[in-house]
């Protein structure tokens, strides 16, 4: 059986790209879905597809904007009140274009601090809950630097930044809380697409491209869960690229 059969896990962007795969990667393992997302239309059609397949007692939508503390409170208790607790919260709903650089922070970084700190609070062990694993997207960007997206790059070094802290943090034993970090290069996904039609430098978007190429979402997913099954360390870091393939960039520590 599964390590996953009858978790459950809450993630933010979920209703397409990187976020829907994550959810599919894990309802294949037997765990239980809430998929968070801003899309209601996206959402609903993403949970009905997964209830098709996987069972209505195992996924669920919550409609909600991870810059809004109050819709991200609800949707933490709409969590823990359909399924039972949560297990694994996967900060991952995320924003490009350097031409909405203030909503890109509140959005990559911001909700990403609000989720992190929801969670906590939600899963801790000394506050009534279950423990579990704390996973935030961070990006290849969070791990290097270009003058196309510095604003991008600003927020993804702050995901991993904050994320390798918090695995830090001399209470995570007593929370029974791990925290990765997942930092992919370039997947086939909405964001990158819409990205790339905004991108000033083109030579240099195309040679980026050329070096990390483009992966599915799919491919990410398997990243993501080789992080989620990681249940001995905290504070790991992987990057995913099609060039490149997987690499440890931290492998963690026990907490």
């Amino acid at each position: 059986m599964s390590s996953q059969a009858g978790k459950v896990a809450l993630i933010t962007g979920a209703a397409q790209g990187l976020g829907k795969a994550f959810s599919e990667a894990l309802l294949k393992k037997g765990a239980r879905v809430c998929v968070v997302d801003v899309n209601s239309e996206r959402g609903e059609a993403t949970v009905n597809d997964f209830i098709q397949k996987y069972g209505k007692e195992n996924a669920a939508f919550i409609k909600c904007d991870v810059t809004s503390q109050q819709e991200m409170e609800n949707a933490f208790t709409f969590a823990t009140s359909t399924f039972g607790g949560i297990d694994l919260v996967c900060n991952n709903a995320g924003l490009s274009g350097e031409n909405q650089w203030e909503q890109m922070i509140n959005i990559n970084l911001l909700s990403v601090v609000r989720g992190t700190k929801l969670a906590i609070d939600h899963m801790s062990k000394h506050r009534g809950g279950k423990g579990g694993i704390i996973l935030n997207v961070s990006s290849m960007a969070g791990l290097m630097t270009t003058h196309l997206s510095p604003v991008y790059c600003a927020t993804k070094h702050g995901v991993a930044a904050f994320t390798q802290s918090w695995a830090k943090n001399p209470d995570c034993e007593k929370m029974g809380l791990r925290f990765h970090t997942l930092c992919p290069a370039f997947a086939d996904t909405q964001m990158v697409k819409s990205a790339e039609e905004r991108v000033p430098d083109s030579a240099t978007a195309a040679k980026l491209m050329e070096e990390y190429g483009l992966m599915s979402p799919e491919t990410v997913a398997e990243a993501f869960m080789q992080l989620v099954e990681r249940e001995d360390t905290t504070g790991a870091v992987l990057s995913v690229s099609k060039g490149y393939g997987m690499r440890w960039i931290k492998e963690g520590t026990q907490p």
